[in-house]
């Protein structure tokens, strides 16, 4: 069995590496479209100077020995002079002469100048990062899209890049540090501010699946939750938001998925202050409900409970007992909880407290009898 996970999990790694690599390959061909539009200008430049200057040298010559045979083969000889490739002989007339050294000075100016700026932006790509980034975003599809990329939204995009998501981020001040980390996973970071339709655009809101708003500031994450639901009304929205009664409002309100921080993270404190192990909750069918793992304590309630008398009691189902080397992550109605086993339950927090304090209630007073005699 973990020889087979084994060799799953480096199938689906390698499905990801060539993924990415198609992505890549896809980012650089739009980038290199998008590079050479930029460059239109340029471009245009060049070959003004030497269709017009082929047909300005075909009428400067036409009536002298140096006359050519028709417009095209101007427009030939001019080209064939930028690259210092004459194709007719050397002219008598000074204005033609003069035509002979400036052609190549101009079209050697404007062609290297174009080449050279071309050559470094095309091969050094990652110093033009917003436009690498919407190259490489334009490519994702069902994708999430990750606003704000401090602290919270970095361990976001830890997490959903560990379980093989992909990931745009939009972000605009990164910190040096995250920004270089999240450029090392290949996850391409927007620079720019995330409240404008044109940058969800870039980020691929109507082709993401979710958008996870991890900034600092409620009525920004807000604002950015209901622009991006307008431009894809199938988007799943997970927004951020300190307040847990706004919190619950806005779920109510708008339906999205909206998490306060800090009653994420309360249990979590609590539980580790009372000595037990809990996971940040979970919604099913828009009831919070916890993972608690406790060992059980030596003549406390729960011990020589079986696990439907703890299951009926508490209002938990009872998932993992553990005692021993024996681990049942399915265990029987009948069995009993014993001291020093470690069981792991589902439920309500507020019913977890309860078996909580079940697993610690009589063992205090034992130990308040044991102190007394």
């Amino acid at each position: 069995m973990f020889g087979q996970r084994i060799i799953c999990e480096m199938k689906t790694k390698r499905f990801s590496g060539w993924a990415g690599l198609v992505r890549r390959v896809q980012a650089t061909w739009r980038d290199s479209v998008l590079l050479l539009r930029e460059f239109a200008a340029p471009l245009f430049l060049f070959g003004l100077a030497f269709f017009g200057g082929g047909l300005l040298y075909y009428g400067l010559a036409r009536n002298t020995p140096s006359a050519l045979d028709s417009p095209a083969e101007g427009v030939y000889h001019a080209l064939g002079l930028t690259f210092l490739q004459p194709i007719v002989e050397f002219p008598e007339e000074p204005y033609l002469q003069a035509f002979f050294f400036l052609m190549p000075l101009i079209g050697f100016v404007l062609l290297a100048q174009g080449v050279a700026d071309f050559g470094a932006l095309f091969f050094n790509r990652r110093t033009r990062g917003k436009e690498w980034a919407m190259a490489v975003a334009s490519m994702h599809n069902n994708h999430v899209i990750l606003v704000g990329l401090g602290h919270l939204g970095f361990q976001a995009m830890l997490s959903l890049h560990s379980i093989g998501r992909s990931i745009v981020v939009v972000e605009e001040d990164p910190q040096a540090d995250l920004l270089t980390q999240a450029q090392a996973l290949d996850v391409p970071v927007i620079v720019d501010d995330a409240t404008r339709e044109t940058t969800l655009e870039a980020a691929g809101v109507r082709r993401a699946r979710a958008i996870l708003l991890c900034t600092q500031n409620d009525s920004l994450n807000l604002q950015i939750a209901v622009k991006a639901r307008v431009m894809n009304p199938e988007i799943e929205v997970v927004v951020r938001i300190f307040d847990y009664d706004f919190a619950a409002a806005i779920e109510k309100q708008f339906g999205f998925t909206a998490l306060s921080a800090s009653a994420i993270s309360a249990p979590s404190f609590a539980a580790a202050a009372a000595g037990m192990e809990i996971t940040h909750p979970i919604t099913i069918q828009g009831q919070p409900m916890n993972l608690a793992r406790l060992e059980v304590n030596p003549n406390c309630v729960l011990d020589g409970l079986t696990f439907s008398e703890i299951e009926t009691r508490f209002d938990v189902s009872v998932v993992l007992w553990q005692h021993g080397a024996q681990t049942d992550f399915h265990p029987p109605a009948a069995a009993m909880a014993a001291t020093g086993g470690t069981i792991a339950v589902l439920g309500e927090m507020n019913n977890i407290a309860k078996l909580l304090e079940a697993n610690h209630s009589r063992a205090r007073a034992t130990r308040r009898r044991r102190a007394a005699g």
